[in-house]
């Protein structure tokens, strides 16, 4: 018996002409299109950090040594204290006027009711990254009370004040994310944040960058912040991280009072003066480090 093979399967169809367009083609074409351009547009450059105000700071040691076991102090006037050098800080007022005129206001101190950063600590330092200052609480802890009438600063909640990065060491940044302020400080309905940190290097601290606002940079004294971030700090041991970690776990509230003493520098570092710069020429771009 003869069998008949079965016959084979229609052609595909033609694809349509280059002149002929399908609602799929078009769609895939105009897709395309889209994708390209938008790719081919130039990404916005970042903003142009100009010095408009200068500021010095005078870091100088104290001979008394941070123990994790009592509380720190610092007199207002520290008698046996020692030089560490003055950092010239240049201020980015043309991006984020509001944060630098609070600073300039804190570091002048023209309040008789409030304190500056003078004769205020250097309240933690992590190596190889930033140190932080300008905690708020009691002077005679060697902390900042900002004056009541320090404007509130709206450049919290812009992003356009967060442009800038922690690319070098040198940074000074307003601490938002890092903030170490006690929660019944932060709560209170005229809280106003005035704590800084710098960083150190030698490399970026990209963790930091879309967090706190960068606002200036040190144009003179980066020998001596690479000084204060040689200071040795407080650092717990693994087996009380870990007891501290459960504590936390389980809501013990001295879980954090815990960890405000790590990272504390062992050797008392404080701002022994502030003050204010007058140039002749106030908007000169900076020659960054």
């Amino acid at each position: 018996m003869a069998y008949s093979l079965p016959p084979p399967p229609p052609p595909p169809p033609s694809l349509p002409l280059p002149n002929h367009f399908t609602r799929r083609s078009l769609l895939l074409l105009s897709t395309t299109t889209t994708t390209s351009s938008t790719l081919s547009l130039p990404s916005t450059p970042p903003p142009t950090p100009t010095v408009t105000d200068r500021v010095f700071m005078d870091f100088s040691l104290c001979p008394n040594n941070f123990l994790p076991n009592r509380a720190d102090t610092l007199s207002p006037i520290c008698s046996d204290s020692t030089l560490l050098g003055r950092v010239v800080l240049g201020l980015f007022g043309n991006l984020v006027p509001l944060t630098v005129s609070n600073f300039k206001s804190v570091c002048l101190g023209s309040n008789p009711k409030s304190s500056s950063y003078k004769n205020t600590l250097v309240h933690k330092v992590f190596p190889g990254q930033y140190f932080l200052a300008g905690r708020q609480g009691r002077p005679d802890k060697g902390e900042v009370r900002p004056p009541r009438d320090l404007p509130r600063n709206t450049e919290t909640v812009d992003s356009k004040a967060f442009a800038l990065t922690h690319s070098r060491p040198g940074v000074v940044s307003l601490s938002l994310s890092e903030n170490d302020d006690d929660d019944d400080i932060k709560l209170d309905p005229e809280y106003r944040n005035v704590e800084f940190l710098i960083t150190t290097g030698p490399g970026p601290c990209p963790q930091l960058d879309n967090k706190n606002i960068v606002f200036g940079t040190v144009l003179e004294g980066l020998d001596v912040i690479t000084a204060i971030a040689s200071i040795p700090t407080y650092q717990p041991s693994e087996r009380i991280r870990q007891f501290n970690d459960l504590a936390e776990f389980f809501g013990d509230e001295r879980a954090q009072n815990a960890r405000n003493i790590w990272n504390r520098p062992l050797t008392t570092v404080y701002i022994s003066d502030c003050g204010e710069l007058k140039v002749t020429k106030p908007s000169l771009t900076p020659s960054l480090p």
